[in-house]
Formats: C-alpha cells, structure tokens, sequence
C-alpha cells in the first residue's frame, strides 16, 4: 500500500492542495474549519510529508553546520556537545566536519556545506584566517566564529574576557603571598594571548611587583615539557614562587616535567594555567586554573544563530561569557 499524498489530505478535507501546504507550512492564514478539517485528515491518514521536498520549497533545511580544527581535541569536543543539543532544543541538527588545520580542506568543507542548505555555520578553529572569515563574511547565512588563540574584530564570536579573567588570576596568586610570578606565553603573537598578558602585567604593575614573561614556542604539553628547564632556571634565577601559563596543555607539560625532574609543585613552585580542559582535574597533582565555559561557547553560539533565523535577532559581534578560578592542588599559599 503506498503511503499517503498532499493529494489525499486535500480530498479528505475537502480543501484546495495549496490550503493543505499552507496549514503544514504556517505560511498564509487559513480559516479555523479549514485548517480543523486539514489536520483532522492529516491524523486519520497518518500523512508524514517528505522532509526533503519540504526544505526544498520553504528553503529551510534545520541544519547548522559546523566545522572544527579536529573533534578529537577536547575542549572542541565540549563546544560541540553544546552546539548539538541546544540545537535539537530548537529542532535542529548539525552537520559535522573536520579539517585538521588544513585551509584547502576547510574552503571545501564549508562550500559542500552551503550546497546542502545549511542556514548558518559554527567554525571552530585555532588560527583565524583570513580566507575563511572572507567566505563566512561574504555569505548570507549568519555564523560564528569560536577560536582559541584568535579574536578578531571581522568575526561573530563568543568568548570570555581574557584580560580580566588572567588579572583575576594574578591577584589570586598574589593574595596566596606570591610577589615574583613569571607569566609563561604561548608563541602565538595572537590578541587573545595579548589580552592574557596585559591583565597579568597591569595587576604586578598596580601591585607595584616586577612582570616576568617567557614566551615558548608552541601551545601543547610537548612544548611545556621541552621549555621545563629553561623556564626552571628562570624560577631559580630570579626567585620565582610561582608561575601562571597562558595555557594549560604547557602547564601539565611543565608539570610534568617538574615530575621527571624531583621538582616538587606546589612545594618548590606555584603552578596555574588556563582553560581548565578535562585533563587538568585528572592530572595529579590537579591544576589550578582558570576555567573557560566551552560547552556554553557552543550553547551561546548556535542559540544566537537560531534566533537569528528564526526571529530575525539582531546578532551582536562579540558576546562574553563569565569565568572563573577553580581552585586545586598546584597553587601554595606562602603567606
């Protein structure tokens, strides 16, 4: 037996096809008997319209897409939970895909995207090229934009606030009686990584204590490792009594490194970082950090899109979101 038409509603009504679409698709009004006789029919035919067809004719498809450096980060992994179930809140779902850093990779990716109607695009990445944000600007389809190292001022985002939450931190390790903190850096040059740097130095400078600052060439727990001896000598040189990383895969690399090392944390050097990914509560000793909210980045971010699409919601550049200190075990108070 064939499964019922848009034809077989409309006999049954006894109404036009184009008063059935109109009942389905809420697009022109329709007086309450003929829309009670049009969804009376529907439900004794247990009619199921052809989804396909539909996001043909209205444009709609009630798909997001995302696209991210890799899902097999964490914290990606994160802002992507949150993107997916705040989106089936408001029925809808997300095509998913990965490029790995690869700029080639990402331009195909986010064009087969607009090819499957996507109405708007989260890209999750670390290196905010220009190309990419080109394509999104010079789209129609409204999208953010969620980087972990970039901030720019061309781009949709959601984030926290950078400077304030590392002065936050800064004044944490000061209250617990630290005075020579060393700040470590990640290599990028990026705002984001600026924005760290200047909430650290404007708290020494207000604190009237001398701003150390090491950059080391890389983001990763590899990296954090590799610069472990150089960043012990700078702790042994100048008296350092703690030392707060930009990012937290370099303060389990210095971590570690102190492990290998017979340095004891926190008894011989104070350690925090920032981010809070999962592995920085498994680690032992736990990491002090400050924790960034990347399930809410993701939650924000696609609920903003939506309201966008769905209510014509005026999308603002930049949204912040607050953070917060959690407090563990790498952090001494030497009062």
């Amino acid at each position: 037996m064939s499964s019922p038409t848009i034809k077989d509603v409309a006999k049954l009504a006894g109404v036009s096809i184009s008063t059935v679409s109109r009942v389905m698709n809420d697009s022109k009004p329709v007086s309450p008997e003929a829309r009670r006789k049009v969804l009376d029919a529907i439900k004794k035919l247990d009619f199921k319209p052809n989804e396909l067809a539909r996001s043909l004719v209205m444009r709609r498809s009630n798909l997001i897409g995302v696209v991210v450096k890799d899902i097999a980060i964490s914290y990606m992994t994160e802002v992507v939970r949150g993107i997916e179930e705040v989106g089936r809140m408001y029925n809808y779902d997300i095509l998913l895909s990965s490029f790995y850093g690869d700029l080639d990779l990402a331009k195909k990716i986010i064009n087969f995207m607009f090819t499957k109607q996507v109405e708007g695009i989260v890209l999750v990445s670390e290196d905010a090229n220009p190309e990419l944000i080109y394509m999104l600007n010079n789209h129609k389809a409204p999208y953010m934009h969620l980087d972990k190292f970039y901030d720019t001022e061309d781009t949709y985002s959601v984030h926290v606030d950078y400077q304030k939450a590392a002065s936050e931190m800064t004044e944490f390790l000061i209250e617990k009686g630290h005075e020579k903190i060393l700040f470590v850096k990640e290599y990028k040059n990026a705002k984001i990584g600026l924005e760290k740097l200047k909430g650290y130095s404007q708290v020494m400078n207000k604190n009237n204590l001398y701003p150390y600052e090491t950059t080391v060439d890389g983001v990763t727990d590899r990296e954090g490792y590799k610069y472990g001896e150089e960043i012990w000598k700078t702790i042994e040189h100048e008296g350092i009594t703690a030392c707060f990383f930009s990012e937290d895969e370099l303060a389990i690399g210095f971590l570690n490194y102190c492990y290998d090392n017979n340095k004891s944390v926190p008894e011989d050097v104070s350690v925090a970082g920032f981010g809070d990914i999962k592995i920085s509560s498994l680690y032992r000793p736990r990491l002090t950090t400050i924790r960034e909210p990347y399930y809410d980045y993701g939650a924000v971010a696609v609920r903003k899109i939506i309201k966008n699409l769905k209510e014509n919601e005026t999308m603002d550049k930049h949204t912040s979101l607050p953070s917060s200190i959690i407090v563990r075990e790498t952090v001494k108070d030497i009062r």
